[in-house]
């Protein structure tokens, strides 16, 4: 009997849900909205999303009780995937939200692009991932995003460049972040949500 992955996506306030939960179906999993932060520790597979600020998703996070439970998720290594604002959610803090912390768990800052680069990047850009790269792979992957944290110290990363290197993907064990979309990022993207599910 075939098992359907189960996906619980942590609603951020700006994330377009729509495009994930369908990405995710088409691979034949099945996505759900977290409505309780017990789902967030109990659920097989979560997914963080975000499109926006940091301060407002961080604040929605908190105000539904959702920060504590992915925190206590991560550190007991199961198996979560956070993109572009949720990416950037899993660092101590940002630029574009001086005095408001994320959630911590990569401890590094967010910081902006520097001056004379095209501000969002927005399009397809190139990801270099080394052999020790584990779940994350070479190839081009779709970007919108204002800032990018240029490190994350204990974790595997894949690089990608725009106005200097920065942290397209990190993985750590079980748990996952990407600065790019998955789900707007073609095979390339279908691919990697396909071994996050352990579907490859």
């Amino acid at each position: 009997m075939k098992v359907v992955p189960e996906v619980l996506i942590v609603p951020t306030g700006t994330a377009n849900i729509a495009s994930v939960a369908a990405a995710f179906r088409r691979l034949g999993a099945s996505p759900t909205i977290c409505d309780a932060p017990a789902g967030i520790e109990s659920a097989t597979h979560v997914m963080l999303p975000g499109v926006g600020a940091f301060a407002a998703s961080m604040q929605r996070l908190a105000a539904a009780g959702f920060d504590e439970a992915l925190k206590r998720r991560i550190d007991a290594d199961r198996p979560t995937i956070a993109i572009c604002v949720g990416h950037q959610l899993l660092f101590a803090t940002s630029d574009e939200s001086p005095g408001t912390r994320g959630l911590g768990i990569v401890d590094a800052h967010v910081g902006g692009f520097p001056a004379g680069v095209a501000v969002p990047q927005f399009g397809w850009n190139e990801i270099e991932a080394g052999d020790d790269a584990l779940l994350l792979e070479p190839g081009y992957a779709y970007f919108a995003n204002s800032y990018r944290a240029t490190g994350a110290p204990g974790w595997r990363v894949a690089m990608a460049d725009h106005g200097g290197p920065f942290v397209a993907a990190m993985q750590r064990s079980n748990v996952i972040g990407c600065q790019f979309h998955p789900e707007l990022s073609g095979a390339y993207g279908e691919a990697l949500l396909s071994r996050f599910l352990g579907l490859r």
